[in-house]
């Protein structure tokens, strides 16, 4: 029996917004515990780049795995 490929892109999608919300958590982390002004700006940084990652990059893999539509 093969598996159908739509699962296992589903199970990448969700995985790369567990990873993105991870990032975001710990540039949170990195923001909130520390008094240096530069880890400051890294901390603000990797929290941006997470919630980016959130927001487009799940988005960006479902339409580049669409199904084309048949003429």
């Amino acid at each position: 029996m093969t598996e159908d490929p739509a699962r296992g892109r589903y199970f990448a999608m969700v995985f790369v917004q567990m990873i993105a919300v991870a990032g975001a958590v710990f540039g949170l982390v990195i923001l909130g515990r520390t008094e240096d002004m530069w880890l400051r700006i890294l901390g603000a940084a990797i929290l941006i780049s997470g919630l980016y990652c959130i927001a487009v990059v799940p988005r960006a893999m479902a339409r580049r795995w669409r199904t084309p539509p048949t003429e």
